[in-house]
């Protein structure tokens, strides 16, 4: 079977005052907002690899940003996908077929990327604003890019990026990934840590800052979300590139994960919603 995007994939009118910008954390970390999602290029221009892949229609968006970044012609090393929901996957196969590269991902995720199962539909009744309101219409089919998917390696080991290290951190979904680098504490934090309430359409738009939990309407298992935060605390990271949101760092950082770790049921999981269970909320 040849490879595809999801059969509801369509592009999803929602935008961003960061859409279109590219922004540099680290000499070799850049994340790039596609819409409302980030997808971050890790590298040189002699050695790269994409992390996700945007918004459904933006490969060429990226391609065209990864060659201003890293010269005309140039092509990643790899693209790993940190989970694979609809704005993470987007320009994939596109992208697959311009470069011809492997794509890594966590095993768990393998399902919902060679056309074995759909991702529980988004919930919009659960508490939130306007964009979790909306989220029925959000795709949630499978792709299929099994002829150049790999598996991410079990040992924690990141192909094509060998200071980098995987920390799985499930709840959003059941493969996620994280990426941790120690030597500057740089964690790319996927959707497991966010630094915008996604669910509010105006916070979206403006992008205000604040450290959150996944968003809620396709976050399908909260204990382990809430697992997932604090071990990615525990790293101690000094910069965040979130999957969706502005990067963050120092204070605002480090105080915005404390309170995120130790107040995760109040400001983090939803009062109601088919994914919430009544131990979600029992010490609240």
């Amino acid at each position: 079977m040849e490879m595809h995007q999801s059969k509801d994939n369509k592009v999803i009118p929602m935008t961003s005052v960061s859409s279109g910008k590219l922004r540099e954390v680290r000499e070799d970390v850049a994340y790039y907002t596609d819409q409302i999602v980030n997808v971050v290029f890790v590298g040189t221009p002699k050695h790269w690899v994409l992390v996700d892949a945007g918004m459904p229609k933006g490969g060429d968006e990226i391609l065209r940003v990864a060659e201003e970044r890293f010269g005309a012609g140039s092509r990643p090393a790899a693209i790993i996908l940190t989970h694979g929901h609809f704005d993470h996957v987007g320009g994939i196969v596109y992208l697959i077929e311009q470069w011809g590269v492997p794509v890594y991902a966590h095993p768990q995720e393998f399902p919902y990327l060679t056309d074995g199962l759909s991702y529980p539909e988004p919930d919009p009744t659960v508490e939130g604003g306007m964009l979790a309101k909306i989220s029925a219409v959000y795709p949630n089919e499978p792709i299929n890019i099994k002829p150049v998917l790999k598996p991410l390696p079990e040992d924690g080991t990141v192909p094509g990026l060998p200071e980098w290290r995987t920390v799985h951190v499930p709840g959003h979904s059941p493969g996620q990934i994280a990426l941790f680098r120690e030597k500057d504490r740089t964690l790319i934090s996927a959707d497991a840590i966010i630094t915008v309430k996604q669910d509010s359409m105006y916070k979206v738009l403006v992008q205000k800052k604040q450290v959150c939990g996944p968003p809620v309407y396709l976050t399908t298992d909260w204990q382990a979300a809430w697992n997932s935060v604090k071990r990615l605390y525990a790293l101690g990271p000094e910069v965040l590139v979130p999957g969706h949101g502005t990067a963050m760092e120092g204070e605002e950082l480090t105080s915005g994960l404390r309170t995120l770790v130790e107040d995760f049921e109040d400001v983090a999981i939803p009062d109601y919603g088919k994914f919430v269970t009544s131990k979600d909320k029992e010490h609240s």
